[in-house]
């Protein structure tokens, strides 16, 4: 089978919930967000991560970047949406395909990159500790 290598730059509360399921899939939505958008490169990932989550009190001031295979041919329904600059590459899965989506991922999701601001605090579980 035939992957395709995708990012998502993601903060503590939702990297929590990814360890939750044994790294193999991206936990639900929240009732406010109506799609998935993993992005195309890492670069532009880390961008996200950095610049946005750091800030974020939400993200819990730290953003990680995630790197994930998907079936080739199961994401070629979904085009790629160009967001902004150069390289700024997303899809945009529903919400409501997440699950689908996430039987699709090959093998797990892995951290890549981390980055933190200045409110960060440490996560308590030891799991987590070893990627800060």
């Amino acid at each position: 089978m035939k992957t395709r290598t995708l990012y998502r730059p993601v903060g503590m509360k939702e990297l929590e919930r990814i360890a939750a399921l044994d790294w193999r899939g991206f936990p639900p939505r929240l009732s406010w967000q109506p799609i998935f958008y993993p992005v195309l490169n890492q670069a532009y990932a880390e961008q996200i991560a950095e610049d946005w989550n750091t800030e974020d009190s939400f993200s819990g001031y730290c953003g990680v970047v995630t790197r994930f295979d998907v079936d080739a041919l199961y994401l070629e329904q979904y085009a790629v949406h160009h967001v902004g600059g150069d390289g700024h590459d997303e899809l945009w899965i529903p919400a409501e395909e997440l699950e689908t989506f996430n039987r699709h991922i090959t093998g797990r999701i892995e951290v890549v990159k981390v980055f933190t601001g200045s409110q960060f605090v440490l996560p308590e579980d030891q799991a987590l500790k070893q990627y800060f």
